[in-house]
């Protein structure tokens, strides 16, 4: 089981929906490749609130072990601090939240038999369920690309407030990982089956659909943001209520593409159908046999995973939904390390890489691999 070496495909293929998709997966890529002498996160005591700031815009804002270790204790200690009333977390620029975690970093330490494939996925699930149990309103501002890790520090805070700018994806299964990061506990707690397939797909989400979606709990203009963040920050001893009041005043405002149908409404009803199953095999037949466009395509989007991730991650959203968020995270723990030790991991960030040369080249996209059969 497991991706097979091909030449590469000789047809040209369209151009800019899959060579963007290729881009979404890069960012999990080369998110260490800038050194800046600037603090990777600014931690902050701001009026009412305790702020984090993810300080590597020129890279994503990815997140890095270092940041974890930064971020972790602070947060912890704002959570009993008498004087700290919330907590918010943004990331610097106007690109990104968090583009994900530094994969590049991890991918080097596996291959030379660092510790760091054990410290960084530990330490990062630890701060996602200190972020899942906070005692103290956490309020994640997700104004621009929100991918992987990024999702880990957002998703489980109670508030998560996204704009147009937004882009959601947990695009894992196409380097031979799985979404982790408590994704096999809020995965498959969204709607339906729609856990399933932006977990299997790796869909992009963007802007008011993130919201839609149920990934964020209030979209707002990303002009207002700042407006936001200065009002929570004078509030005087905030609850959740006060909170929530402020950010449900802005979202109720906020016109912006409110009467767009949300992209996946149409297909829906085929999400829930198609992608109940038993198994990875049951999804993929009951795609082909389907044989409508939307099916197939996204049978050709699967085909490109790594099958190995597939199934792990099909496992991991049907055990994650009757556990803890703790519970899945120990159980990603585990299966992380497990994938450390395989191989899809590492050819399928070695792939995407050589992908990324080859279609920078040619503007043409490209597959270096044939899918093996899902058995």
């Amino acid at each position: 089981m497991g991706f097979l070496a091909a030449p590469l495909l000789r047809r040209p293929l369209r151009r800019l929906k899959p060579f963007n998709r290729l881009q979404i997966i890069l960012q999990h890529l080369n998110m260490s490749k800038t050194v800046d002498s600037s603090p990777e996160v600014l931690l902050e005591k701001k009026g009412c609130a305790g702020v984090i700031t993810l300080n590597r815009p020129k890279t994503l804002n990815a997140c890095t072990l270092s940041m974890i270790r930064l971020i972790y204790p602070q947060l912890k200690k704002w959570e009993q601090d008498p004087d700290t009333f919330l907590i918010i977390i943004k990331g610097a620029g106007d690109k990104a939240f968090c583009a994900g975690g530094d994969i590049r970093a991890v991918t080097e330490a596996g291959r030379s038999g660092n510790r760091l494939t054990e410290d960084f996925f530990r330490e990062e699930y630890i701060l996602n369920n200190a972020i899942g149990t906070c005692q103290k309103p956490y309020v994640a501002l997700i104004d621009g690309i929100t991918m992987g890790g990024g999702v880990g520090l957002s998703v489980h805070g109670q508030f998560r407030v996204a704009t147009e700018k937004t882009v959601f994806a947990m695009p894992e299964t196409a380097i031979g990982l799985f979404p982790d990061v408590g994704g096999g506990y809020f995965l498959p707690r969204l709607s339906g089956k729609l856990g399933y397939f932006l977990a299997l797909t790796g869909f992009r989400l963007k802007g008011r659909d993130v919201y839609k979606a149920g990934v964020a709990t209030h979209f707002i203009e990303a002009e207002k943001m700042a407006a936001v963040e200065k009002d929570l920050l004078e509030l005087k001893s905030p609850s959740r209520e006060n909170v929530a009041g402020i950010l449900d005043s802005y979202h109720k405002k906020c016109k912006l593409d409110q009467e767009k149908e949300f992209i996946l409404g149409e297909h829906m009803d085929k999400i829930n159908s198609l992608f109940s199953a038993n198994s990875m095999e049951e999804i993929i037949q009951k795609l082909s046999k389907d044989g409508s466009p939307f099916a197939l395509k996204q049978l050709e989007t699967i085909t490109k995973m790594s099958p190995t991730s597939l199934k792990i991650t099909f496992r991991q959203l049907t055990e994650g939904a009757s556990l803890s968020l703790q519970d899945v995270l120990i159980m990603e723990y585990r299966l992380s390390q497990a994938c450390m030790r395989g191989h899809d991991f590492y050819e399928g960030v070695r792939a995407v890489s050589f992908m990324s040369t080859y279609t920078k080249k040619s503007f043409h996209r490209t597959s270096c691999y044939r899918t093996s059969a899902l058995s």
